[in-house]
């Protein structure tokens, strides 16, 4: 997934000669803290609520304004790890997008990116997570995917979560499966050092477990 395919609809850019009441106000509407300033297609720069409420100024053109950011973007072109290092890199609450011929395309919320991310990493699926710690010498991706699709199971995502200052790694999978008993009982087998687990409980699951407890009560 590139920069141009997450730019998020309804972020306007701000002008020089705006002024930082205006640029507030726009703040507050896309629930955002920060907005790109733009001269026709050129990028000047990007302003926070921090620059504003520095200057002490609200009425006067952000053109007159020192901006505390250097002046932070990606291509559109970039990948959206680039965009997420620059967003976390500058704690951002968006980030401008250029052309190659460096003219402003559109903004990419963080809100927008949290939410591909979601999706990603199935986050709205039904299923399991299982959560392993192991050394980073030992970690084998195929071998943890075989014995997870040895139980007529699939990995839907996995991240990664490294200290380094250590050479040990917890290793979270997204698990296609509610019951996890087989899975888990696989990795013990494997030796595997097993952190957490989570069951997630379908919707349509939960509510045929309701109707069937209601019959069972009118039953009764």
């Amino acid at each position: 997934m590139i920069a141009k395919h997450l730019i998020t609809d309804g972020i306007m850019p701000l002008k020089t000669s705006d002024t930082g009441r205006t640029a507030l106000s726009w703040m507050e509407d896309q629930r955002v803290m920060h907005l790109p300033i733009v001269n026709e297609s050129s990028f000047l720069g990007l302003i926070s609520e921090f620059d504003i409420y520095n200057l002490n100024h609200i009425d006067e053109p952000i053109g007159s304004y020192s901006l505390s950011l250097n002046k932070p973007y990606v291509y559109e072109f970039q990948h959206l790890f680039d965009a997420l290092r620059q967003l976390y890199v500058n704690k951002l609450s968006l980030i401008p997008v250029l052309d190659e011929h460096d003219n402003y395309v559109g903004s990419i919320t963080l809100q927008s990116l949290l939410e591909h991310f979601a999706e990603s990493f199935s986050v709205a699926e039904p299923g399991g997570v299982v959560v392993l710690e192991m050394s980073t010498n030992d970690y084998a991706l195929s071998e943890i995917a075989r014995i997870v699709e040895s139980n007529d199971a699939k990995i839907l995502s996995l991240y990664i979560t490294a200290d380094p200052d250590s050479t040990r790694m917890q290793l979270s999978l997204k698990i296609n499966r509610v019951d996890l008993t087989a899975v888990l009982q696989t990795f013990n087998r494997f030796n595997y050092n097993i952190v957490a687990s989570f069951s997630e409980r379908d919707d349509q699951d939960d509510m045929r477990d309701r109707y069937d407890a209601l019959m069972n009560y009118l039953n009764i």
